[in-house]
């Protein structure tokens, strides 16, 4: 399998050297070449297959001859560890809770399966590679616990200042050893922008090796598609059509899913869920793609004012909006419809929504009322108690913390304040 760049003026690389450059030299992502359907004997057999078998027929096109097969199903069994239940809220519509993993959100499964990658990359070049990623919430602590204490591996995060949950926070913090965190004075959009001159800065580059771990690199995006199969064979039951309802910040998670139906998993319809930064809803409505300045918010990890994998998904479609529109409806709620639908939700069903999974909710019911007798699955991104602050003020509960966090409280907080580029620029050629 080889992938292009999507500005098309780099030449094409293999799995694993698109893994390990992270973004073209031409500053595009990479996507790949071709995307060949599975055989209908195996979609046709999918409640009969355990999760990891699944897995590996989904993934393997992509990693090609890279890494050998038993060491890909070595890695797969690693990465999905844990479970992704489905829970029923409502007459059609459940909630697929993937939070279950070490760091309690979604991302845990992009992250683990890259870090195995890249760890089974280094033992064959024993050469040491720094990876820098930006995150708004979930996805530096994910890579941070997938990463930590891998030889040859260093990890630099870069995090909004006061823009994160104290979970978070103290997950990408307070490990150590060879994990990093750069507390940015800006918004997300200001550290993705530093992650990516230091990936086209010759200095940086001819001293580092340098990949990174955002949904931008293959390795943390396709695995994603895994929890759609899993979601898909446990509500292909239901015997209706099955919409999955994504809370989007960076897309690349929605954009897994997409990747998931071309592989030929009968989903009918995505529905593209976002706080105030609602980039793409209005690009549905309008078809023009105007990214807006972040806004935060109290979702954090969707504040992202112009989404990187959003080109993958225009690739996807080859740009044409009508196919686009026909797969994906969009829709953006704010802070007050959140929080009132985390108490509602609670008053009715018993069930406690994360800010995230509130918007997903959102969306699956407002288009439920358009479109009736189909199967509903909203993606819970990430466990409640890591936004305890809001959700508690919202059900007046104390939320329990699962033990796997209990001691995370006690650690202490280390992080280096950065303003500016230059600042990332000198710790990493320092370091």
């Amino acid at each position: 399998m080889l992938y292009d760049s999507l500005n098309h003026l780099s030449k094409s690389e293999t799995f694993k050297n698109a893994v390990l450059k992270g973004i073209a030299p031409d500053k595009g992502l990479f996507f790949p070449r071709q995307i060949i359907p599975l055989k209908k004997k195996i979609l046709n057999e999918l409640s009969k297959l355990h999760i990891h078998e699944i897995a590996f027929e989904a993934i393997q096109q992509f990693i090609g001859n890279c890494i050998p097969k038993r060491k890909l199903k070595n890695i797969i069994e690693e990465t999905l560890c844990f479970d992704f239940p489905l829970v029923k809220l409502d007459k059609d519509i459940y909630s697929l809770e993937l939070f279950h993993g070490p760091t309690l959100a979604f991302k845990d499964v992009g992250a683990r399966f890259m870090a195995r990658c890249v760890e089974y990359f280094n033992e064959i070049e024993n050469e040491n590679i720094t990876i820098l990623v930006a995150t708004s919430g979930d996805t530096g602590a994910a890579v941070a616990d997938g990463f930590y204490n891998i030889s040859g591996v260093n990890v630099v995060i870069l995090y909004p200042k006061n823009k994160i949950s104290i979970i978070q926070e103290k997950q990408m913090t307070t490990l150590g050893k060879n994990i990093t965190a750069l507390e940015v004075d800006g918004v997300f959009d200001d550290c993705q922008e530093m992650v990516k001159k230091a990936f086209l800065d010759p200095q940086i580059i001819q001293k580092i090796r340098l990949t990174s771990a955002n949904s931008i690199n293959v390795a943390r995006w396709l695995p994603q598609m895994f929890y759609y199969f899993s979601g898909y064979v446990s509500a292909s039951k239901f015997d209706l059509p099955i919409n999955f309802s994504v809370p989007s910040g960076n897309f690349g998670n929605l954009c897994a899913g997409l990747i998931a139906k071309k592989l030929g998993l009968p989903i009918n319809q995505f529905l593209a869920c976002t706080n105030a930064n609602d980039s793409v809803p209005r690009y549905l409505d309008s078809g023009i793609f105007q990214p807006n300045k972040t806004i935060q918010t109290i979702s954090n990890a969707m504040d992202v004012g112009n989404p990187s994998n959003f080109i993958r998904i225009q690739k996807i479609f080859n740009n044409d909006i009508h196919k686009l529109k026909k797969n994906i409806s969009g829709y953006s709620f704010s802070d007050s419809e959140t929080k009132s639908h985390i108490k509602k939700t609670y008053k009715k069903s018993n069930y406690i929504l994360d800010p995230h999974g509130a918007i997903g909710l959102l969306g699956l019911q407002k288009h439920s009322k358009i479109i009736q007798n189909e199967t509903g699955i909203f993606l819970e991104t990430a466990h409640p108690c890591k936004f305890s602050d809001i959700v508690e003020s919202n059900i007046n509960i104390k939320l329990d913390v699962p033990n796997k966090l209990n001691n995370i409280f006690k650690r202490e907080k280390k992080s280096i304040k950065i303003s500016n580029y230059s600042e990332v620029k000198e710790f990493l050629l320092k370091s």
